[in-house]
């Protein structure tokens, strides 16, 4: 059974230079992991923060459904605990505090055996010029795409 994909951070591969990739849990109540289900969130705006040694997904929207009791609902902005390894975690606060990297949210996803989890890039910050470099080549690549597709 192939992953589900919730969200994508489309914005986060353009702001940014992904240089390490991980899986991490998110620690969910029942009412988000519903709302997950049917698609109800984004990561626009996410990040992510070392709070007492812990890390933290911080401004992603998960919104909830209507069927929820009212006295029930959670906020939909609330920081939301990501569970990595110890190993990982150090690893990532070892290179967020020396090399001024910062960590964000790049999907939600469900996997094979109907987990929610969250692929989170350890980043670096891109400069106006290299926005501007990596959308043309992207148009360059579409283009000379299409120019093949119709010469077949």
């Amino acid at each position: 059974m192939p992953i589900n994909i919730i969200a994508k951070n489309k914005k986060a591969y353009h702001d940014y230079e992904i240089i390490e990739k991980f899986e991490a849990g998110i620690v969910l109540q029942g009412s988000e992991v519903k709302a997950l289900r049917a698609k109800r969130a984004n990561l626009k705006d996410g990040y992510c923060r070392f709070i007492k040694g812990e890390l933290f997904l911080m401004n992603v929207h998960i919104s909830h459904l209507e069927t929820t009791n009212r006295n029930f609902v959670p906020d939909s902005r609330t920081p939301r605990k990501l569970l990595l390894h110890k190993k990982e975690l150090l690893k990532l606060f070892a290179r967020v505090g020396r090399e001024g990297l910062t960590i964000v949210p790049l999907m939600i996803y469900f996997n094979e055996r109907n987990k929610a989890k969250a692929s989170i890039g350890l980043a670096k910050g891109k400069q106006l010029h290299d926005k501007r470099q990596d959308l043309k080549t992207k148009t360059l690549n579409r283009e000379a795409q299409q120019a093949m597709k119709r010469n077949y």
